[in-house]
């Protein structure tokens, strides 16, 4: 049995697998490679294996570096079934009808550019036919339930408690006279997290992928990021001006939105208007309304005393781009919401563009920016950064609450292994750059545990 690296390999972004057995392929994740230009110029590259062979493909969850380059797949020649919870199928729509348009209007300003230096068009990397005709492939499976993904494998999903629908992914491997179990961790969240619920461990596993986004750092409590959210909102306020959250539309809008309702119904912070000013943020959050039973307790038991966890006075969902520029014009304090969360795409770069140079606004960072995005340089401290074709000096006030992560830290990680029993033969460190994998991978070898990090394009025999 073969395993191979061909995303998220020493590097974040990028999520893809493949396992081959003697008789069959499949593909765990198919994700965008996500950063500066050079990273995301390898969305439009051929990928590294042939579509067409694969029969089987196994989504995690529904974030753009794990879904992203799925329509590509079927454009490729991919025509096998693809397995991920409902919630999952749900927001992979949303997820993909977005990077869709985005594509569309990226390539319209890139060809403008190769026309002007003589240079080929470039098409789209895929589009909405393409993404409608990759959602007819799904087939929805429940947690904790053993599915026949294939002649020989067996998979069963349990709750990552990352996003809504996030699994993890145990399968049961026949390959010849042998029999092996093999554990894909997906992106594994934090303990007690604001809207989800924990972590369903998986207690064997002989093979095992580990994120390692955050394999060196530790989060803070959750009561610590609520009281610095609390005390970044109250001092925009008082200087007047707005403050800006880029935001990832799915799980980290939903999580800000709550937590500012209940902010402002106890009191913490003044009543103003909160603009989520985001397509997608939006139609996600119709999506996690769909799946009340997803939510943890204390969620639940809100929504029992018909409160919606999703609004709240003075809360503004901005669909049109005119509604979107009349935010530009607001003078008095508020908050926006906006897309995407580093800063590479959406409404939140022209946001910045008009009001990064005027002092009395804030910028608040609540997850990760990968190494080449703008909120990457903003977050770092650059006093001038380039944005639509524009250098701005960067006066607002820059802000970041890495806590608010919807991934586990290394506690969490190791938290997650601890369960395995007997302890696995060897664990594969993936999803984080070199560093954190590297430093993860030495902490828990230190705890008797063998684990390798591979690089992109390594195989593996099992």
């Amino acid at each position: 049995m073969e395993l191979k690296f061909f995303g998220a390999a020493k590097e974040v972004t990028g999520s893809c697998y493949s396992l081959i057995t003697k008789e069959e392929k499949i593909l765990i994740d198919c994700g965008m490679f996500q950063g500066g230009k050079e990273m995301e110029r390898m969305n439009y590259e051929n990928f590294d294996f042939n579509p067409k062979d694969y029969d089987v493909l196994i989504l995690t969850h529904a974030h753009l570096d794990h879904c992203g380059r799925i329509p590509k797949l079927l454009k490729y020649g991919f025509k096998g079934k693809i397995y991920a919870t409902k919630a999952t199928r749900d927001l992979t729509l949303v997820i993909l009808l977005d990077a869709a348009k985005i594509a569309a209007e990226d390539t319209y300003h890139e060809n403008k550019r190769r026309v002007k230096e003589g240079l080929p068009e470039r098409k789209p990397i895929y589009n909405e036919i393409d993404v409608k005709n990759a959602m007819k492939l799904f087939v929805i499976v429940e947690f904790g339930e053993d599915v026949k993904i294939s002649k020989n494998i067996t998979a069963r999903f349990t709750d990552a408690g990352h996003i809504l629908g996030s699994a993890c992914v145990q399968m049961s491997i026949k390959d010849g006279r042998e029999k092996k179990l093999m554990a894909f961790s997906g992106d594994l969240g934090q303990a007690n997290a604001v809207l989800v619920k924990n972590t369903v461990p998986i207690k064997k596993a002989e093979y095992v992928l580990i994120e390692s986004t955050y394999g060196d750092r530790l989060h803070p409590p959750v009561e610590e990021r609520q009281r610095e959210l609390v005390r970044i909102i109250n001092e925009s306020y008082k200087r007047g001006g707005k403050l800006f959250i880029p935001s990832f539309a799915i799980e980290r809008s939903q999580e800000i939105i709550y937590s500012i309702g209940g902010f402002m119904k106890e009191g913490l912070i003044p009543k103003m208007n909160v603009y989520l000013d985001s397509p997608m943020a939006i139609k996600a959050t119709e999506v996690f309304s769909k799946y009340p039973e997803e939510f943890n307790e204390k969620v639940r038991e809100s929504i029992k005393k018909n409160r919606d966890p999703f609004n709240f006075p003075g809360l503004i969902k901005t669909l049109s781009v005119e509604q979107s520029k009349t935010i530009n014009e607001i003078s008095g304090p508020c908050i926006v919401i906006a897309g995407n969360g580093m800063c590479s795409a959406g409404r939140i770069k022209h946001h910045i563009r008009n009001g990064i140079e005027n002092p009395k606004n804030a910028i608040l960072f609540i997850g990760y920016q990968v190494e080449g995005s703008l909120g990457y340089w903003i977050k770092k401290g650059e006093k001038r950064v380039r944005l639509l074709g524009v250098e701005v000096e960067v006066k607002a006030k820059v802000e970041s609450i890495d806590g608010f992560s919807a991934h586990a830290d290394y506690i969490g990680l190791i938290s997650w292994l601890e369960n395995f029993n007997p302890k696995p033969k060897k664990i594969f460190v993936v999803h984080g750059n070199e560093e954190q994998s590297a430093a993860f991978s030495k902490r828990i070898n230190k705890q008797k545990f063998v684990s390798v990090v591979p690089s992109l394009g390594d195989s593996f025999n099992l």
